[in-house]
């Protein structure tokens, strides 16, 4: 049985997903864990095996697409697994048997799904592309795929929390600049500083655009050490690497 820690959502229902950390993995050093990153510092041939293991997990026969991530707001449409990685922030198929995944390491991973259509999708929201309006964009891309925003489910896995999201006065001032209701996603910090929250901003985000099924898991991944990777706590302590969690989701091809 594999040891792969797997974080489900009730509001996505019965659709293959999971928001994983990094239990169960083969890395070790300051990866260590089921780091996924291509991109890391890690052995490749343990990143590829930590893959495996992850899309196993929550969706055994299914081929593993993952975008390369920008912090943007482009979505792609997946219709086969991808030659080489696109560049993007989200993913939406109607395809069973593509497993879509988002890799993580405090941003907030997103999934979507329209069980009634057979459509899902993934988003990857950092400040910048929660700004930017990546979450938008998935609801969008979900739709022009036969979704209906207001039959789409939406859950925000494990990502930094706001007493663990010190920030400045600018960068307050440009979500406030955005729209200035944004002010009551930030408390108080010490002078010239503020505390963010990243999943309530999103979480409103996916409100205001329709959705009325969400689902905020409320893991911080900056404080719980043993399950999660953190870039923010990788350098604060200054450390050489980080590793990158994943979430998934995929639609099972008929038996």
């Amino acid at each position: 049985m594999s040891d792969v820690e797997l974080t489900r959502s009730r509001t996505l229902g019965s659709v293959a997903h999971g928001f994983l950390g990094r239990r169960g993995g083969v890395s070790t050093g300051v990866h260590a864990g089921l780091n996924v990153g291509i991109g890391s510092e890690d052995d490749p041939a343990a990143v590829a095996e930590n893959r495996v293991r992850a899309a196993d997990a929550v969706l055994p026969g299914a081929t593993l697409v993952t975008p390369f991530q920008i912090h943007s707001a482009d979505v792609i449409a997946v219709t086969a697994p991808f030659a080489e990685r696109p560049r993007g922030d989200a993913l939406v198929t109607d395809r069973p048997g593509l497993l879509l995944g988002i890799l993580t390491a405090d941003c907030a991973p997103v999934l979507f799904v329209d069980p009634q259509a057979g459509v899902i999708g993934a988003a990857h929201a950092g400040w910048k592309g929660a700004i930017g309006g990546v979450t938008d964009a998935t609801i969008a891309a979900m739709e022009a795929l036969g979704a209906r925003r207001d039959r789409i489910a939406a859950a925000i896995g494990p990502c930094i929390a706001r007493a663990s999201y010190e920030v400045d006065d600018g960068f307050m001032q440009r979500f406030a600049t955005d729209d200035p209701a944004n002010e009551r996603f930030f408390a108080p910090g010490k002078p010239g500083h503020h505390q963010f929250d990243l999943e309530a901003y999103v979480t409103a985000r996916l409100a205001t655009a329709g959705l009325t099924r969400i689902e905020a898991l409320g893991l911080d991944t900056y404080a719980d050490e043993g399950r999660f990777f953190s870039f923010r706590r990788a350098t604060h302590r200054g450390e050489p690497g980080y590793g990158r969690q994943i979430s998934l989701i995929g639609l099972q091809s008929p038996s």
